[in-house]
């Protein structure tokens, strides 16, 4: 099945379904009990005003901007006698929720940046004691976005969202905004996030993200973000630790955050995924990997980053990680079949070359996929359904064809309770 049409509501113009998750399932839904009556379509919503041009400047500037207007908010709106001790929670892609190699170069900016030119505030490291202190907290992000400033179409510039909240009033006290160019970017992610298998919505995540992007000065700081941030600074220590290839401590510290009140996310299954395969913990990184597709299933979707040759139907290979998707779809398969769950295996690509042939080769590779599943567990025959997006389902889109934008190559797994 090489395109698949939706009669309901979430459908777009032409048919065809537009977005990933439980969109999909309600395609899937319909297309297996027939469609037989076309809902009616929703009323088209107002017309937002349109948003304030930022002009993109070079990244450095966006940078100083950013920060400049940050710690000078909070000098001002939240005035104090006293030394501040402030904590960066590491920045992220807004859509992806990676680190990558900019947003650390971000952060060291912003850190040198208050040693030369705001002494009301001393920069800890993001660490539970720091945080315990009652500190400020910055957080940010930093994402590819059109000319309009929005995630989609072709990438122009990078929006830059800095924000610095006070955990003791529990408020947000400074916000700033920067847009920055594309060029000297390098938006390649951080270790953890190069070897990370799979994404889906996490809550925490997203919370960071809200507490940056939909905030203003003076608003309350997200109860969830809150109560994750104790999670979120050993989840930071974990990650500091497999970037140094100290894969044994790192292990340790994605323990110790899944004992934690929001240890269940998918950062840490990720986490104790990727320490155990290196360190060469076969068996336990197969069920760390299982407990990851549970995590995705249970949130409807799963993408996996299952990537596969130039122009090919062929699984790629990684020296690194010793290609480990045949077993990746064999968890997928078995606990897939487990809960007695449909599939929508969805292939997608990146946005360079030709949109046809890119929709055209995503099918074949979510074919091939499903044929895998069923392979591995013979009783999803009749319970999964392939379908090829091409790029309409990016979430870097930079085109870039490299680690910067490896999840949009990814194969999403999208589940339907019943069928």
């Amino acid at each position: 099945m090489k395109n698949l049409r939706h009669c309901g509501p979430n459908a777009g113009p032409d048919g065809f379904v537009r977005r990933a998750g439980l969109t999909f399932a309600t395609a899937a839904l319909a297309l297996l009990a027939g469609c037989a009556q076309v809902t009616p379509p929703l009323p088209a919503p107002a017309t937002p005003p349109p948003a304030a041009q930022i002009t993109p400047v070079p990244f450095p500037d966006a940078v100083l901007k950013a920060a400049n207007g940050v710690f000078s908010g909070a000098l001002t709106n939240a005035p104090s006698p006293e030394r501040r001790v402030v904590v960066i929670d590491p920045l992220v892609n807004g859509v992806t929720g990676e680190q990558s190699v900019a947003t650390k170069q971000i952060q060291e900016q912003i850190v040198a940046l208050a040693r030369d030119k705001y002494p009301q505030f001393d920069i800890e490291p993001f660490t539970a004691a720091a945080v315990s202190k009652g500190a400020y907290v910055i957080v940010g992000t930093f994402t590819p976005v059109n000319a309009q400033g929005a995630t989609a179409g072709v990438r122009e510039g990078f929006r830059f969202c800095l924000v610095m909240i006070d955990l003791k009033a529990g408020k947000t006290v400074a916000k700033s905004v920067a847009r920055a160019k594309l060029d000297g970017v390098d938006s390649t992610p951080i270790a953890f996030f190069r070897d990370s298998p799979a994404w889906t919505a996490d809550a925490n995540v997203k919370s960071y993200i809200d507490t940056c992007q939909t905030t203003k000065v003076g608003d309350p700081i997200s109860q969830v973000y809150v109560n994750g941030i104790v999670t979120a600074s050993i989840v930071s220590e974990a990650i500091d630790a497999y970037d140094a290839n100290r894969y044994a401590e790192a292990l340790e510290l994605y323990k110790s955050a899944e004992k934690s009140p929001a240890g269940k996310q998918l950062r840490v299954y990720n986490g104790l995924y990727l320490t155990e395969w290196k360190l060469g913990q076969r068996q336990q990184a197969a069920e760390s990997f299982g407990r990851v597709v549970e995590y995705g299933l249970a949130n409807n979707t799963l993408g996996v980053k299952i990537l596969f040759r130039p122009g090919s139907t062929a699984l790629g290979t990684d020296p690194q990680n010793n290609s480990p998707y045949d077993m990746w779809l064999r968890e997928i398969a078995n606990h897939s079949a487990s809960g007695n769950a449909c599939l929508l295996v969805t292939g997608n690509s990146s946005p360079s070359g030709s949109a046809a042939i890119n929709e055209q080769l995503s099918q074949l590779r979510a074919d091939y996929v499903k044929g895998r599943l069923e392979s591995d567990q013979p009783g999803l025959h009749g319970h999964v359904i392939a379908t090829g997006v091409g790029s309409k389902n990016n979430m870097v889109g930079t085109g870039a064809d490299d680690l910067s934008d490896a999840l949009d190559r990814r194969v999403d797994f999208t589940v339907i309770r019943s069928c």
